[in-house]
């Protein structure tokens, strides 16, 4: 009898039965070949997605540093007041 299922896709269309491997998929799908033979594409992908938080706060912080989502502070600037007393 047929019944229905709870399935995701990946970007190429490969189907799965968890939204975290269809995940890990396109990410390795993005990284490409990593390694020898590209064995470890797919740890690396894995790891990526455990690891989201800490990734995306430090992309966070870098567009940050770099002037890509906030105020950028020159510090040549701010060493100059504070030797001039300010």
């Amino acid at each position: 009898m047929a019944k229905i299922i709870e399935a995701y896709v990946d970007d190429r269309g490969t189907l799965h039965t968890s939204a975290s491997t269809a995940i890990v998929a396109d990410i390795a799908a993005i990284l490409g070949r990593v390694g020898e033979e590209g064995g470890l594409t797919s740890g690396v992908a894995a790891l990526i997605l455990d690891k989201r938080e800490a990734i995306e706060k430090a992309f966070a912080d870098y567009d940050r540093l770099t002037g890509r989502g906030g105020e950028v502070i020159d510090v040549s600037d701010r060493l100059r007041m504070r030797s001039a007393g300010e």
